[in-house]
């Protein structure tokens, strides 16, 4: 592993990196707003069903299946979209993928055009052949911190305690990683079922701040 590897994934995955993140919440505003998540426990638990059995644990696959490359990256790409439970998340995985390819394509000159945000993700880390289970790690910390962010925003969740779930989840988003590196399309699977009605009940959620 070199370093530069390294720095290009955190640069690309830093919250600094301008694909919006901090505008999203996943659904989690409306799991607040309906009492699902309180704390930090509650939050620790919401966030470990979706790595685990969610859509983290099936976006991981989608950016290890458009690393690896055996299907065509348009059916990929098909594949993430189908996958999205409703009109929120595939606003997230578009914009969010919009933005990194705009970047990416700008100032690494990949053509990434079209791609939602994991698969556009994982055919930059193929482009750039950085390393591939490391980016999925690092991957699922950004998309992690960036949830614990807008808990933070949400509820009576402080720094400390927020950082307390993020290093808590670590060792989740490594062996995530791990189950999601083989990047077989059939392997991909979703029953974190709240999570998803969260994000349906956040399209009519009278007042938010949050875009989903």
């Amino acid at each position: 592993m070199r370093t530069d590897d390294v720095l290009t994934l955190t640069q690309w995955l830093s919250p600094a990196f301008p694909v919006g993140a901090f505008t999203y919440s996943h659904g989690l505003e409306a799991a607040f707003h309906a009492g699902w998540v309180q704390d930090a426990a509650s939050l620790r638990a919401w966030l470990t069903d979706l790595l685990t059995l969610g859509s983290g644990l099936a976006d991981a696959h989608f950016v290890a299946a458009a690393y690896h490359g055996r299907a065509p990256l348009n059916e990929i790409d098909a594949a993430a979209r189908a996958f999205a439970p409703c009109r929120e998340r595939l606003l997230e995985a578009e914009a969010q993928g919009r933005a990194f390819c705009d970047v990416v394509g700008h100032v690494w000159d990949a053509d990434l055009a079209g791609l939602t945000y994991p698969v556009a993700l994982g055919r930059a880390v193929a482009i750039e052949k950085l390393p591939l289970e490391l980016s999925l790690t690092l991957y699922l910390q950004a998309f992690v911190s960036n949830l614990v962010s807008a808990a933070q925003r949400l509820g009576p969740i402080g720094q400390t305690e927020a950082q307390r779930v993020i290093r808590a989840l670590g060792p989740i988003c490594e062996e995530t990683a791990a189950e999601a590196v083989d990047g077989e399309l059939t392997h991909i699977a979703s029953s974190s079922f709240l999570s998803d009605i969260a994000a349906m009940k956040h399209e009519t959620q009278g007042s938010r701040i949050f875009r989903t």
